[in-house]
């Protein structure tokens, strides 16, 4: 079986209102939801039969260090420890020192050189995600890293996970958004920070039939459309949004 080592395999999001958080991207993606009692709880997002993501309340010890509502993507790895120490010799931080979650796996979170925060993350089984095209509704199939040095963190996700560059797309003033490859497979974009983002982050991309629709679900919610919908090359349409708790997230589709 194929080693799961550098893909991402799991999404949650945090928030101040987990119950609004749940009705909200139920109602925009079309997920079902169902809570699990797991400390304060963890509602699970499925499409159909296939679990796609997670949300949960902030963490005390992260609402002490100002974390804001935010979504957050696990890369698999084969040791959460020495991953860690992988990650510090690499030029980024370890946030969150490795722990078990009972049942699920182990995890650590980790920080770029930039700042971007991910995850490290070792399921207990083993099974290999399959593959999702970007687009494919209800799934999260592409992620972007808006980065401090795009160069610097390029050259840091490689030496870790091995990732590779694809294409490259020069735009102009906001920079090169240069395409990586997980496997062989494009699965995500990199580019400088652009100024009316806070500070480094990740930007997951959540497959919907029309984003068009999509947006509008997301106002009719209370959240904010950001930008789009917009058409990007290759043919699909994209919009970026937040919901009404603050936390970013973006949407893609095949048609407008």
């Amino acid at each position: 079986m194929p080693s799961a080592r550098g893909k991402f395999v799991w999404y949650d999001a945090m928030t101040t209102d987990p119950k609004a958080g749940a009705a909200f991207y139920s109602h925009v993606i079309g997920w079902s939801a169902q809570e699990y009692p797991m400390g304060d709880g963890y509602t699970v997002f499925s499409q159909g039969t296939t679990m796609a993501a997670g949300l949960m309340a902030i963490p005390a010890e992260a609402r002490a260090m100002g974390v804001p509502p935010c979504w957050s993507g696990y890369i698999a790895v084969d040791d959460v420890d020495a991953e860690a120490a992988r990650v510090t010799e690499a030029g980024g931080t370890i946030q969150r020192p490795p722990e078990d979650i009972p049942d699920v796996g182990r995890f650590a979170v980790a920080a770029d050189p930039g700042g971007a925060v991910f995850l490290i993350f070792k399921p207990n089984g083993e099974e290999t995600p399959k593959p999702i095209t970007p687009g494919d509704p209800g799934r999260i199939g592409w992620h972007e890293l808006y980065a401090a040095d795009p160069e610097r963190e390029f050259a840091f996700y490689a030496k870790l996970f091995g990732w590779t560059k694809d294409a490259a797309m020069d735009m102009g003033p906001m920079g090169t958004y240069q395409i990586f490859a997980i496997n062989g497979v494009g699965s995500g974009g990199m580019m400088k920070q652009p100024p009316q983002v806070p500070g480094p982050c990740w930007n997951y991309y959540i497959g919907v039939d029309s984003v068009e629709a999509a947006a509008a679900r997301v106002k009719e919610k209370g959240g904010q459309v950001t930008m789009g919908p917009q058409e990007v090359p290759g043919g699909a349409w994209i919009v970026q949004a937040r919901d009404p708790q603050g936390a970013a997230f973006a949407m893609i589709s095949a048609k407008k």
